[in-house]
């Protein structure tokens, strides 16, 4: 509450020093700490340039036949193991007051390690009474030093048979946090501190599953 009211007054300076323009603009990106964030669902997961259902089979690192997989093979070679997926985030607005903001940093954990973070760039409106609005966020990540790591590499074996859909998979728990940011005049204003929620990825949320 004391950062909503501390991002509101500072912005609200710079809206009578710019015009109506900019304090709208900060009313609604503060909406966006008040919106409801959700992962609906997963789809698009690579690991080294290799669909992740052709791990489906496998129960541990040590299932893996880097002779069937060359791209891996080489990825671990060259400490590069590319992990790409697609996380369809939605965002549901409580409030009676439009959301938008024009850029989004995100951070996703698992455990405690950070495997993802980056910036989402594009206006991004959540209506007020509306339903979910859906977001796709391409996540890409060097997954070497997870899997070299043995305090990460059986919970990030767990999170790849989660990702393959296998319905016996023990759900792997996301954590992530997200920072809505205003582009004004051409400077770059942060959301103070970031909107944090948890969710645990199940094989009913991978779309395209075999």
């Amino acid at each position: 509450m004391k950062k909503n009211i501390c991002f509101v007054a500072i912005f609200l300076v710079m809206g009578v020093l710019a015009g109506c323009g900019v304090g709208r603009q900060v009313s609604e990106a503060k909406t966006f700490g008040d919106c409801k964030y959700d992962i609906a669902s997963v789809d698009s997961v690579y690991l080294a340039g290799i669909d992740i259902r052709e791990f489906k089979n496998i129960k541990g690192f040590g299932d893996l036949d880097l002779a069937r997989y060359p791209g891996l093979a080489m990825g671990l070679l060259r400490k590069n193991v590319p992990l790409d997926l697609r996380v369809n985030l939605d965002i549901t607005n409580p409030t009676k007051r439009r959301a938008a903001i024009n850029q989004l940093e995100y951070k996703v954990l698992l455990s405690d390690s950070e495997i993802f973070n980056g910036y989402l760039s594009q206006l991004i409106e959540v209506l007020p009474g509306t339903g979910s609005t859906r977001v796709p966020i391409r996540l890409k990540a060097n997954a070497y030093q997870l899997l070299n790591d043995n305090k990460t590499r059986d919970q990030f074996v767990n999170m790849i048979m989660s990702l393959t859909g296998r319905s016996d998979a023990k759900p792997t728990k996301f954590t992530v946090k997200v920072k809505p940011t205003l582009d004004l005049a051409g400077k770059q204003v942060d959301y103070p501190g970031y909107i944090t929620f948890e969710k645990e990825i199940t094989s009913k949320m991978i779309s395209g599953s075999r």
